[in-house]
């Protein structure tokens, strides 16, 4: 890939050699065009761009610009260039240089990031995914104060198709009927862009459909119950009915009318009233809850007005519900998709898990090709209209059934490892990956080296600190984050702004806290992972500071693998390298204690005095890690699966099993691979030909549970002792049985 950088009016260094040289040894990586000298790419030396631009297009190869401010000139002036490809034959990407490294006050040192940073952005574009696609007519509803709702319609009307919902008494509508409004108390609302379905219950006497606003209820009324709302006052009306007498021939008002209930769909919804409905952190699209706040509602609609048309989106996940460990049977076990969406675009389906509903229920959303068996429910249903791509459900997922898809672990891991090994090939050291969004967190980043430039107060972004712009920052996570430790990076930071939702925060806190449990349980000194909060330029001296604190100990030989697809295999590969460097003693510990929230690997502790062996966890366990012995009453386990859902412990009729969060280290980590007996008990032998069927222990308490059961008495008694062969000859050969022909 062609690359062309500027050192922006000679304002920040380029050693364009040691570039040339690491990119040449950095696998999937290009040098050329590197050691071309740019110093005003966007003014004089366009030309070169021009040159490029052909050169590219002719070879239909993508081109990379070290600039991202002056973006949209450059893919003007591509489009002004006789001869050159449009972007569509041949992408044009952009990579800022400047802000995230050369303006610092370690921009001598910076080769090693920079050569990180081309590196990635010459990584090729991710695997494309599907669409979710939204269709609006503009039909809108405004909800809120009749002047407020009104006001707000004018702003409208001309774009949209505009109702109007009055939810209160009081204020005053446009004389002239010009939009169709409602009055009443909102009881269902729900949807998203293009399919909203709302539901009002009106029980004002005065039906505003009917009304022809000639006012005369309003002069009549003696209690001045009636304004320019056409809404009664109940509370000051009298029943003189003195407005019905004036309204007959219009019939407009009827105190004998029965409450309607009124069903609707819209397109939009603006929401005037003090609370919003959707109370989460990321409502659906295509509603804006303005409140009574002037300020935000001009923006409000200048948002709705574009909202009209076909839009389409990413599907940001995929889910494999052979993987879901949300519940098995009707019980309960891992939730924490559901907890952690900040949209609610992920509800239980637990009341059908594993079963056949009788009647297709279509695909289940995100699930890739085949899709999952019709006819088959339950684990979790994802609403793709609802989700916003944070990613969070598959940072929090221990099975890796829900996935993050826009990008993939795939192309999400070839990118920090091209960033890693270019920055080590080109000699950096003490790498940290800095991750942000791609929005709020990208600006912080850009605020921050500008400010660098011009202030000796600051420092800027460190030569070792790699910016990675994320789609967002609760996407990435365990999986990645140690792959990127085993790969060569000392630490792994989440730069969080007030784009994130409450429940990412915790959800990333949790999750980081397990990371550094395994670094510091394995040996490895120092603090790996940090959660940084910034809020805009008032935090900027903070953020330059906490970014300066010193490197973490890493691996000293860099893993080579490339990150899975499945994140349980990424999470092992990742595991067993980071054992294999630990830096602590040569007997480490035999298991790292992890937290409890949000631990992913764990052990079961079984109380051999309550455990009957029935086995109903092993049917529960939707990891495969509990098993039976076909040939020994054993329970069986096998460390590495278990997902610690929780799932054997909800369905252990007997509350026999404890989950024991950890990371099991014995025999160099091969042990927590291996099966191994949690629980052995002592067969049971037919009392009539000996062969075992049962447990002791279970059979036991089947005949104390049935002792006093009047069917299980004397000779019934004793074939619950009987396996299921002898029971049935016994039943046939007893003469004293009672038989079907005497009776």
């Amino acid at each position: 890939m062609k690359t062309l950088i500027c050192d922006c009016n000679r304002s920040m260094p380029l050693d364009r050699p040691a570039l040339a040289a690491a990119l040449a040894r950095t696998p999937g990586a290009s040098d050329q065009g590197i050691q071309t000298p740019l110093s005003l790419l966007c003014r004089r030396e366009a030309g070169a761009f021009q040159q490029a631009a052909l050169d590219t297009g002719a070879a239909v190869e993508p081109l990379l610009v070290g600039c991202t401010q002056e973006s949209r000139l450059f893919l003007a002036l591509n489009d002004q260039t006789e001869g050159a490809a449009s972007t569509a034959v041949r992408p044009i990407h952009f990579v800022n240089l400047r802000e995230t490294g050369g303006w610092s006050r370690d921009a001598a040192r910076a080769t090693p990031k920079l050569a990180a940073l081309i590196a990635a952005a010459q990584r090729p574009d991710a695997e494309p995914v599907g669409t979710v696609s939204y269709r609006s007519a503009g039909r809108c509803l405004v909800i809120g104060g009749a002047e407020a709702a009104e006001r707000a319609a004018t702003l409208l009307a001309d774009k949209l198709d505009v109702s109007l919902l009055v939810d209160r008494p009081g204020g005053a509508l446009a004389q002239a009927h010009e939009l169709a409004v409602h009055a009443g108390r909102l009881t269902v609302l729900r949807g998203w862009l293009g399919a909203f379905e709302v539901q009002w219950q009106s029980s004002n006497p005065i039906d505003l459909d009917l009304c022809t606003r000639c006012n005369a209820c309003v002069d009549a009324c003696p209690e001045g119950a009636i304004g320019f709302d056409y809404q009664v006052d109940l509370a000051a009306c009298r029943s003189h009915r003195d407005c019905m007498r004036v309204c007959e021939a219009a019939g407009a008002i009827d105190f004998q009318r029965d409450p309607q209930t009124v069903d609707e769909r819209f397109d939009l919804v603006l929401d005037l009233r003090e609370l919003p409905h959707f109370t989460q952190h990321q409502p659906p699209q295509g509603y804006v809850h303005a409140g009574g706040d002037e300020r935000k509602l001009m923006p409000a609609v200048l948002a709705l007005r574009e909202l009209v048309g076909e839009f389409d989106k990413p599907r940001f996940f995929s889910y494999r519900p052979n993987l879901c460990a949300h519940s098995r049977n009707q019980q309960i076990g891992c939730s924490a998709c559901i907890e952690v969406c900040s949209a609610r675009a992920i509800r239980s389906d637990a009341s059908l898990k594993g079963k056949l509903t009788g009647k297709s229920r279509g695909p289940v959303p995100g699930a890739p090709t085949p899709a999952a068996p019709a006819g088959q429910g339950g684990g979790v249903v994802v609403e793709p209209h609802l989700c916003v791509g944070c990613g969070a459900c598959s940072t929090v997922c221990p099975s890796g059934a829900m996935g993050f898809a826009y990008p993939g672990p795939v192309d999400q891991g070839a990118r920090l490892r091209a960033m890693l090994t270019a920055y080590a090939q080109a000699g950096g050291q003490d790498a940290a990956l800095l991750l942000h969004s791609q929005g709020a967190g990208s600006r912080l980043i850009d605020e921050l080296g500008r400010a660098a430039r011009v202030d000796p107060a600051l420092h800027g972004v460190p030569a070792r600190v790699l910016p990675v712009a994320l789609w967002h920052t609760a996407s990435v996570g365990l999986d990645l984050w140690l792959a990127a430790i085993a790969q060569g990076a000392r630490q792994v930071w989440l730069l969080l702004t007030d784009e994130e939702a409450p429940e990412y925060r915790q959800a990333l806190a949790e999750q980081m806290a397990v990371a550094q449990a395994i670094l510091s349980g394995l040996g490895y000194a120092g603090t790996h992972f940090q959660l940084i909060e910034a809020r805009d330029a008032r935090d900027l001296a903070a953020l330059d500071a906490v970014l300066r604190v010193p490197a973490a100990q890493g691996v000293a030989r860099a893993a080579t693998f490339a990150a899975q697809a499945d994140k349980r295999g990424t999470l092992d590969l990742a595991l067993d390298h980071l054992l294999a460097q630990a830096p602590g003693p040569a007997t480490p510990a035999e298991a790292v204690a992890l937290p409890v929230a949000g631990a992913p690997f764990g052990s079961l502790a079984v109380d051999a005095d309550k455990c009957t062996l029935c086995l109903s966890c092993v049917g529960a366990c939707p990891a495969g890690a509990l098993a039976d012995n076909p040939d020994r009453p054993q329970l069986r386990f096998i460390e590495k699966n278990c997902v610690q859902c929780g799932l054997c412990a909800t369905t252990c009729p007997e509350s026999a099993i404890t989950l024991q969060p950890r990371l099991w280290l014995a025999d160099g980590g091969k042990a927590r691979k291996a099966a191994r007996v949690l629980h052995e008990v002592q067969p049971y032998a037919c009392v009539r030909c000996g062969k075992p069927f049962g447990t002791l222990r279970a059979i036991e308490a089947m005949m104390a549970k049935l002792a006093g059961h009047a069917a299980f008495q004397g000779a019934a008694a004793e074939r619950l002792k009987m396996c299921g062969d002898c029971r049935v000859i016994d039943i046939h050969t007893n003469p004293h049985e009672t038989k079907i022909t005497d009776l």
